[in-house]
């Protein structure tokens, strides 16, 4: 694309395998909200262990590639919705519903803007919309998965915002985990990409 990404995301791939174990494992139905989902990498991988997916981007395009990747993936049957709206103002609707979550994922980006011209800064945003999520998770929540491609949100800040909004919402993880995500090179380094932090029981 003009903007120089390829629509997929290898190096999610560690995050991908993550969640598919723990959807797996849980032996129950598990409800996944991924926000700023895009081209649908991790709503593919959630679906395929099982879970039911609400996915939620606010550029209709790439919700278009994202149902066009669950359907290559032969999981066309599988319980996903689509919907094409600014992730903050899903999420308060969400929470006037009394709509929970087993698991939530979010990518977002540095900086963006939503259908309605709704301005987006990951760090004046980052920490107040964490603190919105929690309130649509379950009080025993599977996980809850953070990325980003910010270099000044290192993943040690995104697990700090995981551990301040648990306190906040009264919502414990057994598990945090935050780490940088990168790809290997045929040099035989990691090339990084990005950070991550996941939260699990």
């Amino acid at each position: 694309m003009g903007f120089k990404h390829t629509g997929l995301f290898p190096e999610q791939a560690v995050n991908w395998a993550q969640m598919i174990d723990l959807i797996s494992s849980a032996k129950k139905e598990i409800k996944v909200l991924n926000l700023f989902a895009y081209t649908g990498g991790a709503t593919v991988a959630c679906a395929s262990a099982g879970a039911s997916v609400v996915h939620i981007d606010s550029s209709k395009g790439m919700v278009e590639r994202a149902k066009e990747n669950l359907k290559i993936s032969n999981l066309a049957d599988r319980p996903v919705r689509f919907i094409v709206e600014d992730c903050k103002k899903f999420v308060e609707r969400e929470i006037r519903r009394g709509n929970k979550y087993d698991g939530i994922i979010m990518d977002p980006p540095s900086y963006g803007r939503g259908p309605s011209g709704e301005i987006w800064k990951i760090e004046e945003n980052i920490y107040d919309f964490v603190n919105l999520c929690f309130k649509v998770l379950k009080d025993n929540p599977l996980f809850m998965l953070i990325n980003s491609y910010t270099t000044g949100l290192q993943p040690t800040v995104m697990e700090n915002i995981i551990k301040k909004a648990e306190k906040e919402n009264n919502i414990h993880f057994k598990n945090i985990e935050s780490y940088e995500v990168g790809l290997p090179t045929e040099e035989e380094i990691i090339l990084p990409c990005g950070a991550s932090c996941l939260a699990s029981n």
